[in-house]
């Protein structure tokens, strides 16, 4: 499955960067962060990796991140690897003037075992997960609010 998506931040792109990068602002983003640790070579660098953890719908997530391309402020990539879902993104970060930046983001997954069923039956709640991610970055990025202080 693949799909695309791009949201417009009202910030400098070098803003919008200084922000994405840094990994203490995750929890203000993902909704369902609990921790990055990282795996093995240095934090942002290709090949590195970190573990990442969630808690989505009462299930803890354990995700590993896999650095595949680092060119910020221009381009992140990473892929994705949970059980039964393997997850490729591709992040581009384009400069639309000096106050405004288009983030579009490339999502490809791979399903395998349960998952497969539920990437068939449920596509659209992958992309329904990365659009919120994206909505709550703006929200965070523009005007420092957090999922955190969000009701369920």
């Amino acid at each position: 499955m693949k799909y695309q998506e791009s949201i417009t931040i009202n910030l400098p792109r070098e803003e919008v960067i200084e922000k994405f990068s840094e990994p203490k602002n995750l929890k203000h983003w993902q909704k369902g962060f609990i921790f990055m640790k990282p795996l093995n070579g240095t934090l942002g660098e290709v090949g590195s990796q970190n573990l990442l953890k969630f808690k989505i719908n009462k299930r803890e997530i354990e995700m590993t991140e896999t650095i595949l391309k680092n060119t910020l402020p221009e381009e992140f990539n990473a892929s994705y690897k949970a059980a039964g879902v393997y997850n490729i993104q591709q992040n581009h970060f384009e400069k639309v003037d000096e106050k405004t930046t288009q983030w579009t983001s490339h999502s490809q997954f791979q399903f395998s075992g349960f998952m497969k069923l539920i990437g068939t039956l449920m596509p659209g709640a992958f992309k329904k997960q990365s659009r919120e991610f994206m909505t709550d970055f703006k929200a965070f990025a523009e005007d420092g609010k957090s999922v955190l202080d969000k009701k369920d």
